[in-house]
């Protein structure tokens, strides 16, 4: 019989106990002002966070894939160009793709910092190529000095889907650095109430310094309008309520506070599995700080689904991201690609575990995690 959980894979219950006087009172100055949409919340979240990106400009919209949709739309993307993307991420990253008629161009991942293969993504630019969509996986940078150099060679556009990294900084090789989501020509993000800032239901933003670029997805975002009842472009309805920018607005002042407390907590599960023989932790990126979205690691000799399930009937969960390539999967079935053609991402489908990370993460809780998974392999 299982356990009840000693904790959840995100703690939001917690994390808004502590915040809670001034989450009511956000949420309580939007009832009153009944400003529900486009209300001077989005207003103030938005150019918080431009101040915090030190970006020119944020573009609140409705969701994380809403987001990626209306980058594609605004850099003129045509059916039958071709994206690259990485194979090992979640599903969002190559539906809009797949949504707007264009192509999915999926390449492997590296084994250990999981984000795209440099080799793999210049080997597979040809002359339909329009964009690279680098994913910032589990909070730490892909290779962003490689990706804008290669992008630049071949002048393509970069679509930085930064969905679990918001926070994380990338130092390029001449020692400048950038926020996670502002060094391509476009980033996105998700709110969702588990990403490291979420809010208390589904919101996105897009993020450029290009102002042209802002202006066509201000458009596009709120049904193609240059002002009201003036549709210039091709449209969608995505909006950021007033509410949930709001809650973001007050969690976006303590999330370097939560990034440091996840990095804590990556630091104790390294500390007590990095010298295992059957676990690899996460590796870092030299160039990037990681923000952990997620710990992740990768057991080896196939126990990986014994030890979820032993956890499990300790009371502790864990999850699989993700449990089938982005290749098999029936929906980007191709006739371009078969079972091993990614052999890295297929590795890592059948090897990767995340344990519980959130902000609320105590030391004791983190030692009868760590014990639980060590008692497993002593078994």
């Amino acid at each position: 019989m299982n356990k009840a959980p000693l904790t959840p894979m995100v703690d939001l219950k917690n994390q808004y106990l502590k915040i809670k006087p001034e989450i009511d009172a956000a949420i309580q100055e939007v009832l009153e002002s009944t400003a529900f949409i486009n209300g001077p919340a989005v207003k103030r979240f938005q150019q918080n966070l431009e101040q915090y990106l030190q970006v020119k400009h944020v573009i609140p919209c409705a969701n994380g894939t809403d987001a990626l949709q209306i980058a594609m739309m605004a850099l003129g993307l045509k059916p039958g160009d071709e994206v690259i993307t990485a194979d090992f991420t979640y599903v969002a990253t190559a539906e809009v793709i797949g949504l707007l008629g264009l192509t999915p161009v999926l390449v492997d991942v590296n084994p250990s910092t999981f984000d795209i293969n440099i080799e793999a993504l210049e080997r597979n630019i040809t002359e339909k190529t329009k964009a690279i969509v680098p994913v910032h996986l589990f909070g730490q940078c892909a290779n962003m000095d490689a990706i804008m150099e290669i992008a630049k060679k071949y002048n393509l556009y970069v679509i930085e889907d930064n969905a679990q990294a918001i926070g994380a900084e990338y130092t390029f090789q001449n020692g400048t650095q950038k926020k996670a989501g502002t060094i391509g020509h476009i980033g996105c993000t998700s709110f969702f109430p588990s990403k490291n800032l979420g809010c208390f239901g589904d919101g996105g933003a897009i993020m450029t310094n290009d102002d042209e670029l802002a202006q066509r997805c201000r458009m596009i975002a709120s049904h193609g309008q240059s002002k009201q009842y003036v549709h210039d472009v091709l449209g969608v309805n995505s909006r950021l309520d007033s509410i949930q920018a709001a809650i973001l607005d007050v969690k976006l002042k303590y999330l370097d506070q939560y990034i440091q407390a996840r990095q804590k907590a990556a630091e104790y599960y390294d500390r007590k599995f990095s010298n295992h023989p059957e676990i690899i932790i996460p590796a870092r990126n030299p160039n990037s700080t990681h923000v952990f979205h997620q710990y992740t690691l990768q057991i080896k000799n196939g126990k990986r689904d014994a030890l979820r399930a032993f956890l499990q009937e300790q009371g502790i969960p864990s999850m699989i991201y993700y449990p089938i390539p982005l290749h098999l999967q029936k929906a980007y079935q191709s006739p371009r690609y078969k079972k091993g053609d990614f052999p890295v991402t297929e590795m890592l489908c059948a090897s990767v575990l995340s344990l519980p990370m959130h902000t609320e993460l105590t030391e004791d809780t983190l030692e009868q995690i760590t014990n639980a998974v060590l008692n497993f392999f002593n078994n």
